[in-house]
């Protein structure tokens, strides 16, 4: 009796959970401290179905933020299934970009929401690492970078790119700070000639 109940229930509670995150998304991308009663009555659903997919400002700030990271990770072995491992790396890191350049308001929202500075860091950190280890391996593959690379060794070559201000002309500065650290993993990349004659 109980299972179908659930079973009806599951797919009405998932769409208002996704009804939720994506309306989260726009709004907290807007302005770091929208009200929850807002992001509710946007996504059309009650006060009490609200909190329980999402207790806690918190909680739905991280889901919106693990969300996004998943898609820009996501983003890593489709690029490398259409393009060669170099381009497809490059193409990720400006993905990256866009991501960190785009979503201010929500990494406000973040450091709001999370009390505990290690909370950021590790809901992002497993996926993007995966996704970096990924471009990595293949870029090694291919002779396209200096093998040994880790990556933690490319989120400190790119901790740049949050330093730039979103609110300027970002994509130029974003572009030279990500084709710099191309250069820096291209130099001493098997797969490239010294110039020394």
């Amino acid at each position: 009796m109980r299972e179908k109940r659930e079973t009806p229930l599951r797919s009405d509670a998932q769409r208002n959970r996704e009804r939720i995150l994506v309306v989260a998304l726009e709004e907290l991308t807007r302005c770091g401290d929208a009200p929850l009663s807002a992001i509710a009555k946007k996504a059309g659903v009650g006060q009490g179905t609200f909190y329980r997919h999402f207790p806690s400002r918190e909680a739905l700030v991280l889901e919106v933020y693990r969300h996004e990271v998943l898609q820009v990770a996501d983003a890593a072995p489709r690029l490398l299934e259409c393009h060669p491992p170099e381009r497809a790396l490059r193409e990720w890191m400006d993905h990256l970009a866009r991501y960190a350049m785009t979503k201010v308001g929500l990494a406000d929202a973040m450091r709001v929401a999370t009390t505990s500075h290690g909370t950021l860091k590790s809901v992002a950190h497993g996926p993007l690492s995966t996704a970096i280890a990924l471009l990595i391996e293949a870029n090694e593959r291919a002779g396209t970078i200096r093998p040994g690379l880790t990556p933690d060794d490319f989120l400190l070559a790119i901790a740049g790119l949050w330093q730039i201000d979103p609110q300027e002309e970002w994509q130029q500065r974003a572009g030279r700070l990500l084709d710099l650290v191309m250069d820096g993993m291209r130099s001493g990349a098997p797969g490239t000639r010294a110039e020394a004659g």
